[in-house]
Protein backbone atom coordinates (compact mmCIF):
# COMPACT_ATOMS: atom_id res chain seq x y z
CA UNK A 1 0.00 0.00 0.00
CA UNK A 2 1.08 3.20 -0.70
CA UNK A 3 2.21 6.44 1.68
CA UNK A 4 -0.69 8.67 2.25
CA UNK A 5 -1.07 12.10 4.25
CA UNK A 6 -2.01 10.36 7.01
CA UNK A 7 1.49 8.72 7.05
CA UNK A 8 2.84 11.85 6.69
CA UNK A 9 0.65 13.66 8.85
CA UNK A 10 1.82 11.55 11.62
CA UNK A 11 5.54 11.53 11.01
CA UNK A 12 5.25 14.97 11.00
CA UNK A 13 3.24 15.66 13.93
CA UNK A 14 0.76 17.93 12.24
CA UNK A 15 -2.48 17.51 10.96
CA UNK A 16 -4.14 16.11 7.77
CA UNK A 17 -5.45 19.19 6.63
CA UNK A 18 -2.17 21.05 7.23
CA UNK A 19 -0.04 18.51 5.26
CA UNK A 20 -2.64 18.67 2.44
CA UNK A 21 -1.84 22.61 2.04
CA UNK A 22 1.81 22.06 2.30
CA UNK A 23 2.09 19.88 -0.64
CA UNK A 24 -0.29 22.12 -2.67
CA UNK A 25 2.06 24.74 -1.31
CA UNK A 26 -0.58 26.82 0.47
CA UNK A 27 0.53 30.33 2.21
CA UNK A 28 -1.54 29.15 4.92
CA UNK A 29 1.27 26.94 6.00
CA UNK A 30 4.43 28.38 7.44
CA UNK A 31 7.45 27.91 5.52
CA UNK A 32 9.62 26.19 8.16
CA UNK A 33 6.27 23.48 8.40
CA UNK A 34 5.98 23.65 4.57
CA UNK A 35 9.54 22.52 4.15
CA UNK A 36 9.31 19.65 7.04
CA UNK A 37 6.19 18.06 5.41
CA UNK A 38 8.23 17.97 1.59
CA UNK A 39 11.14 16.77 2.98
CA UNK A 40 9.28 13.88 5.14
CA UNK A 41 7.31 13.27 1.57
CA UNK A 42 9.94 12.96 -0.42
CA UNK A 43 11.67 10.57 2.53
CA UNK A 44 8.66 8.00 2.78
CA UNK A 45 8.67 8.27 -1.20
CA UNK A 46 4.87 10.14 -1.30
CA UNK A 47 3.10 9.98 -4.85
CA UNK A 48 -0.14 11.88 -5.10
CA UNK A 49 -3.20 10.74 -5.84
CA UNK A 50 -3.77 12.02 -9.35
CA UNK A 51 -7.01 10.43 -9.82
CA UNK A 52 -8.33 11.75 -6.08
CA UNK A 53 -7.03 15.07 -6.78
CA UNK A 54 -9.01 15.05 -10.05
CA UNK A 55 -11.92 14.36 -8.84
CA UNK A 56 -11.90 17.27 -6.49
CA UNK A 57 -10.65 19.63 -8.55
CA UNK A 58 -11.65 18.61 -12.19
CA UNK A 59 -8.27 18.80 -13.46
CA UNK A 60 -6.01 16.17 -14.24
CA UNK A 61 -2.73 18.52 -14.69
CA UNK A 62 -2.28 16.78 -18.30
CA UNK A 63 -1.60 18.65 -21.58
CA UNK A 64 -2.26 16.10 -24.57
CA UNK A 65 0.25 16.63 -27.69
CA UNK A 66 -0.69 15.95 -31.52
CA UNK A 67 2.65 15.32 -32.58
CA UNK A 68 3.37 14.84 -36.30
CA UNK A 69 6.64 13.04 -35.58
CA UNK A 70 9.42 12.13 -33.98
CA UNK A 71 12.29 11.92 -36.55
CA UNK A 72 12.89 15.75 -37.34
CA UNK A 73 15.51 17.75 -34.93
CA UNK A 74 13.28 20.54 -34.99
CA UNK A 75 10.06 18.46 -33.58
CA UNK A 76 12.04 16.83 -31.12
CA UNK A 77 13.81 20.31 -29.56
CA UNK A 78 10.02 21.64 -30.00
CA UNK A 79 8.26 19.05 -27.78
CA UNK A 80 11.31 19.11 -25.11
CA UNK A 81 10.80 22.29 -24.72
CA UNK A 82 7.41 22.88 -24.06
CA UNK A 83 7.31 19.84 -21.90
CA UNK A 84 9.91 21.48 -20.11
CA UNK A 85 7.66 24.61 -19.78
CA UNK A 86 4.86 22.45 -18.48
CA UNK A 87 6.47 20.86 -16.29
CA UNK A 88 7.63 24.01 -14.55
CA UNK A 89 3.87 24.69 -14.63
CA UNK A 90 3.10 21.15 -12.71
CA UNK A 91 1.83 19.97 -15.68
CA UNK A 92 2.36 16.09 -17.33
CA UNK A 93 2.65 16.12 -20.81
CA UNK A 94 0.93 13.14 -22.84
CA UNK A 95 2.19 12.37 -26.21
CA UNK A 96 -0.19 10.72 -29.43
CA UNK A 97 1.32 10.43 -32.97
CA UNK A 98 -1.66 9.23 -34.28
CA UNK A 99 -3.77 11.57 -36.66
CA UNK A 100 -5.51 14.25 -35.65
CA UNK A 101 -8.91 13.41 -34.76
CA UNK A 102 -7.49 9.68 -33.17
CA UNK A 103 -5.59 11.31 -31.19
CA UNK A 104 -7.92 14.34 -30.12
CA UNK A 105 -10.52 11.02 -29.49
CA UNK A 106 -8.23 9.58 -27.31
CA UNK A 107 -6.87 12.57 -25.25
CA UNK A 108 -10.98 13.24 -24.30
CA UNK A 109 -11.00 9.50 -22.61
CA UNK A 110 -7.49 10.35 -20.91
CA UNK A 111 -9.33 13.65 -19.86
CA UNK A 112 -6.66 15.91 -20.14
CA UNK A 113 -7.03 19.25 -19.50
CA UNK A 114 -6.15 20.96 -23.14
CA UNK A 115 -4.53 19.78 -25.97
CA UNK A 116 -1.86 21.33 -28.35
CA UNK A 117 -1.76 20.02 -32.22
CA UNK A 118 0.25 20.67 -34.41
CA UNK A 119 -1.48 20.91 -38.04
CA UNK A 120 1.25 20.37 -40.48
CA UNK A 121 -1.68 19.29 -43.06
CA UNK A 122 -2.91 22.78 -42.10
CA UNK A 123 -6.59 21.22 -41.37
CA UNK A 124 -9.49 23.34 -41.05
CA UNK A 125 -12.04 20.92 -39.45
CA UNK A 126 -13.10 21.60 -36.17
CA UNK A 127 -12.71 18.02 -34.39
CA UNK A 128 -15.16 17.64 -31.68
CA UNK A 129 -13.67 17.72 -28.29
CA UNK A 130 -14.83 18.10 -24.97
CA UNK A 131 -11.46 20.16 -24.16
CA UNK A 132 -9.98 22.87 -25.25
CA UNK A 133 -7.50 22.70 -28.14
CA UNK A 134 -4.72 25.15 -29.57
CA UNK A 135 -2.82 24.56 -32.64
CA UNK A 136 0.90 25.22 -34.07
CA UNK A 137 0.37 25.81 -37.85
CA UNK A 138 -0.84 28.54 -40.10
CA UNK A 139 -3.30 30.65 -39.27
CA UNK A 140 -6.22 31.54 -40.78
CA UNK A 141 -9.13 33.61 -40.23
CA UNK A 142 -11.79 30.79 -39.94
CA UNK A 143 -9.62 28.77 -37.90
CA UNK A 144 -11.44 26.40 -35.53
CA UNK A 145 -8.95 26.81 -32.85
CA UNK A 146 -6.67 29.58 -31.73
CA UNK A 147 -3.34 29.34 -33.27
CA UNK A 148 0.41 30.11 -32.92
CA UNK A 149 1.68 30.79 -36.25
CA UNK A 150 5.85 31.43 -37.09
CA UNK A 151 5.10 33.32 -39.85
CA UNK A 152 7.13 30.74 -41.83
CA UNK A 153 6.38 33.08 -44.90
CA UNK A 154 7.81 35.92 -43.49
CA UNK A 155 11.10 34.33 -42.29
CA UNK A 156 12.16 33.09 -45.48
CA UNK A 157 11.70 36.38 -47.30
CA UNK A 158 13.56 37.88 -44.36
CA UNK A 159 16.88 35.80 -45.46
CA UNK A 160 16.29 36.77 -48.88
CA UNK A 161 16.02 40.41 -48.12
CA UNK A 162 19.55 39.91 -46.30
CA UNK A 163 21.22 38.14 -49.17
CA UNK A 164 20.11 40.27 -51.69
CA UNK A 165 20.95 43.43 -49.78
CA UNK A 166 24.50 42.06 -49.49
CA UNK A 167 24.96 41.92 -53.00
CA UNK A 168 23.57 38.15 -53.97
CA UNK A 169 22.15 38.29 -57.06
CA UNK A 170 21.75 34.36 -57.44
CA UNK A 171 20.04 32.51 -54.31
CA UNK A 172 18.56 29.06 -53.98
CA UNK A 173 16.01 27.53 -51.55
CA UNK A 174 16.51 24.03 -50.76
CA UNK A 175 13.54 22.52 -48.99
CA UNK A 176 10.33 22.75 -51.41
CA UNK A 177 8.23 19.28 -50.90
CA UNK A 178 7.85 16.47 -53.23
CA UNK A 179 4.81 15.70 -51.34
CA UNK A 180 2.07 18.55 -50.48
CA UNK A 181 3.03 19.86 -46.76
CA UNK A 182 1.18 23.00 -46.47
CA UNK A 183 3.50 24.34 -43.95
CA UNK A 184 6.71 24.38 -46.37
CA UNK A 185 4.71 25.69 -49.11
CA UNK A 186 4.88 28.70 -46.60
CA UNK A 187 8.23 28.94 -47.26
CA UNK A 188 8.66 28.67 -50.61
CA UNK A 189 6.15 31.03 -51.48
CA UNK A 190 7.58 33.65 -49.19
CA UNK A 191 10.78 32.77 -51.52
CA UNK A 192 9.27 33.32 -54.53
CA UNK A 193 7.71 36.81 -53.34
CA UNK A 194 10.92 37.99 -52.21
CA UNK A 195 12.96 36.91 -55.39
CA UNK A 196 10.45 38.88 -57.55
CA UNK A 197 10.71 41.75 -55.04
CA UNK A 198 14.19 41.66 -55.03
CA UNK A 199 13.87 41.25 -59.57
CA UNK A 200 16.32 38.29 -59.52
CA UNK A 201 16.09 35.83 -61.51
CA UNK A 202 13.95 32.75 -61.45
CA UNK A 203 15.21 29.51 -62.92
CA UNK A 204 16.13 25.83 -62.63
CA UNK A 205 18.44 26.29 -60.10
CA UNK A 206 16.09 28.38 -57.88
CA UNK A 207 13.74 26.01 -56.03
CA UNK A 208 15.34 22.61 -55.10
CA UNK A 209 12.84 19.72 -54.46
CA UNK A 210 13.41 17.27 -51.99
CA UNK A 211 11.41 14.02 -50.89
CA UNK A 212 11.67 15.05 -47.09
CA UNK A 213 13.55 16.94 -44.44
CA UNK A 214 16.44 14.90 -43.67
CA UNK A 215 19.99 15.48 -43.83
CA UNK A 216 20.33 12.83 -45.99
CA UNK A 217 17.77 14.86 -48.44
CA UNK A 218 19.97 17.91 -48.29
CA UNK A 219 22.82 16.60 -48.68
CA UNK A 220 21.95 14.74 -52.21
CA UNK A 221 20.12 18.33 -53.03
CA UNK A 222 23.13 20.05 -52.58
CA UNK A 223 25.22 18.09 -54.62
CA UNK A 224 23.22 17.82 -57.53
CA UNK A 225 23.02 21.62 -57.39
CA UNK A 226 26.75 21.86 -57.16
CA UNK A 227 27.04 19.56 -60.16
CA UNK A 228 25.04 22.86 -62.57
CA UNK A 229 27.76 25.42 -63.86
CA UNK A 230 25.73 28.38 -62.25
CA UNK A 231 25.19 26.94 -58.91
CA UNK A 232 24.08 30.00 -57.05
CA UNK A 233 26.32 31.80 -54.07
CA UNK A 234 23.78 31.50 -51.66
CA UNK A 235 21.56 28.65 -50.28
CA UNK A 236 18.57 28.98 -47.86
CA UNK A 237 17.85 25.94 -45.92
CA UNK A 238 14.59 24.74 -45.27
CA UNK A 239 15.28 22.98 -42.20
CA UNK A 240 18.04 22.73 -39.87
CA UNK A 241 18.10 18.29 -40.80
CA UNK A 242 18.56 19.82 -44.20
CA UNK A 243 21.11 22.10 -43.52
CA UNK A 244 23.33 19.43 -42.14
CA UNK A 245 23.25 17.46 -45.10
CA UNK A 246 24.03 20.90 -47.09
CA UNK A 247 26.89 21.19 -45.46
CA UNK A 248 28.57 18.40 -45.62
CA UNK A 249 28.04 18.30 -49.94
CA UNK A 250 29.92 21.49 -49.68
CA UNK A 251 32.40 20.42 -47.87
CA UNK A 252 32.94 17.01 -49.67
CA UNK A 253 32.76 18.95 -52.77
CA UNK A 254 35.77 20.82 -51.62
CA UNK A 255 34.26 24.12 -51.70
CA UNK A 256 33.94 26.65 -48.78
CA UNK A 257 31.51 28.47 -46.63
CA UNK A 258 31.06 31.66 -46.95
CA UNK A 259 33.80 32.17 -49.59
CA UNK A 260 32.28 30.20 -51.96
CA UNK A 261 28.78 29.80 -51.04
CA UNK A 262 26.53 31.40 -48.15
CA UNK A 263 24.43 29.99 -45.91
CA UNK A 264 20.84 30.66 -44.01
CA UNK A 265 19.28 27.89 -42.52
CA UNK A 266 15.52 28.46 -40.97
CA UNK A 267 15.00 26.55 -37.69
CA UNK A 268 16.10 28.76 -34.95
CA UNK A 269 17.17 26.23 -32.22
CA UNK A 270 20.00 25.22 -29.77
CA UNK A 271 21.12 22.11 -31.41
CA UNK A 272 22.50 24.60 -34.33
CA UNK A 273 25.60 25.47 -32.02
CA UNK A 274 26.77 21.31 -32.33
CA UNK A 275 27.67 22.12 -35.84
CA UNK A 276 31.30 22.47 -37.03
CA UNK A 277 30.10 25.97 -38.31
CA UNK A 278 27.54 27.43 -36.30
CA UNK A 279 24.79 28.45 -38.93
CA UNK A 280 23.46 31.86 -39.93
CA UNK A 281 19.45 31.03 -39.06
CA UNK A 282 16.01 32.55 -39.34
CA UNK A 283 13.22 31.76 -37.85
CA UNK A 284 11.17 32.25 -34.06
CA UNK A 285 13.21 31.22 -31.03
CA UNK A 286 12.47 27.70 -29.93
CA UNK A 287 12.23 29.45 -26.36
CA UNK A 288 9.59 32.02 -27.52
CA UNK A 289 7.04 29.65 -29.54
CA UNK A 290 7.15 26.76 -26.15
CA UNK A 291 6.37 29.83 -23.97
CA UNK A 292 3.57 31.21 -25.99
CA UNK A 293 2.01 27.43 -25.83
CA UNK A 294 2.29 27.06 -22.80
CA UNK A 295 0.48 30.37 -21.96
CA UNK A 296 -2.21 29.85 -24.50
CA UNK A 297 -3.08 26.44 -22.69
CA UNK A 298 -3.19 27.72 -19.14
CA UNK A 299 -5.76 30.62 -20.31
CA UNK A 300 -7.31 27.94 -21.98
CA UNK A 301 -7.51 26.08 -19.34
CA UNK A 302 -8.32 28.84 -17.28
CA UNK A 303 -11.10 29.50 -19.45
CA UNK A 304 -10.03 33.00 -20.48
CA UNK A 305 -10.31 34.53 -23.44
CA UNK A 306 -7.38 34.44 -26.73
CA UNK A 307 -6.64 35.74 -29.70
CA UNK A 308 -7.64 32.87 -32.61
CA UNK A 309 -4.55 34.37 -34.29
CA UNK A 310 -1.21 34.26 -32.59
CA UNK A 311 1.71 35.71 -34.90
CA UNK A 312 5.40 35.21 -33.56
CA UNK A 313 7.85 37.39 -35.22
CA UNK A 314 10.93 35.97 -36.98
CA UNK A 315 14.10 36.42 -36.02
CA UNK A 316 17.68 36.49 -38.23
CA UNK A 317 20.60 35.55 -36.90
CA UNK A 318 23.75 35.86 -39.47
CA UNK A 319 27.02 34.16 -38.59
CA UNK A 320 30.42 33.14 -40.36
CA UNK A 321 28.19 31.32 -42.44
CA UNK A 322 27.30 34.12 -44.98
CA UNK A 323 29.33 37.12 -46.33
CA UNK A 324 28.94 39.61 -48.82
CA UNK A 325 29.27 38.72 -52.72
CA UNK A 326 30.34 41.08 -55.15
CA UNK A 327 30.80 44.01 -53.58
CA UNK A 328 27.45 44.38 -51.67
CA UNK A 329 27.01 45.99 -48.14
CA UNK A 330 28.84 44.93 -45.17
CA UNK A 331 27.37 41.73 -42.91
CA UNK A 332 25.24 42.65 -40.15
Amino acid sequence: MGVTIKDIAKAAEVSYSTVSKALRDSPLVKEPTKQKIIKIAHQLGYQPNVAARSLVSKKSQTIGVVWPTIERVTHSALVTGLNKQLEELSYTTLISINEMEDAINTFNRYQVDAIVAFNEKNSREPAKSTVPIVTYGIAHEDSPFPTVDVNRKQAIQTAVDHLARTGHRSISYIGDMVQEDHLQEEKVEGFRQAIKDYDLELNSTSIIKVNDLASYDGYEAMKELLKKTDHPSAVISGSHDLSKGILRAIQEAGRSIPEDISIISYDNIPATEDLELPLSTVGVPLSTITEKLSEILIALINEETVEQSIYLKPELNITQSCKAWNGGETNE
